[in-house]
């Protein structure tokens, strides 16, 4: 069983930047791929980065970058340029079974309770 735990969210203006982080526990992270994810008020959640196992491939939205660091057990969302489109509650989420990146909410696992982003214009 895996617990995430996001933080890093916050009030930034638009045209700013902002870093989440995720810190995983319970669980062996070099075998879950990882992905943030969002979901603003009346919408759907949507996936924003993913990153495999390895770290090895990536997907990322536009001005987002994802990044995961295998020692600390972490794995961070960098949001640049950021527009008030981009105000929602991010999420992040483990896949598991060695089966490498997903794309939609189904694919993964294990979720954290998300932190909110708030962009000020």
């Amino acid at each position: 069983q895996v617990q995430l735990v996001e933080s890093g969210g916050g009030l930034v203006q638009a045209g700013g930047s902002l870093r989440l982080s995720c810190a995983a526990s319970g669980g062996t992270f070099s075998s879950y791929a990882m992905g943030w994810f969002r979901q603003a008020p009346g919408k759907e959640r949507e996936i924003v980065a993913a990153i495999s196992e390895s770290g090895r491939n990536t997907y990322n939205k536009g001005r987002f970058t994802i990044s995961r660091d295998g020692a600390k057990n972490t794995v961070a969302l960098q949001m640049n340029n950021v527009t008030s489109e981009d105000t929602a509650v991010y999420y992040c989420a483990a896949r598991s079974m060695h089966v490498g990146v997903g794309y939609v909410a189904a694919d993964y696992d294990y979720w954290g309770r998300g932190t909110q982003v708030t962009v000020s214009s």
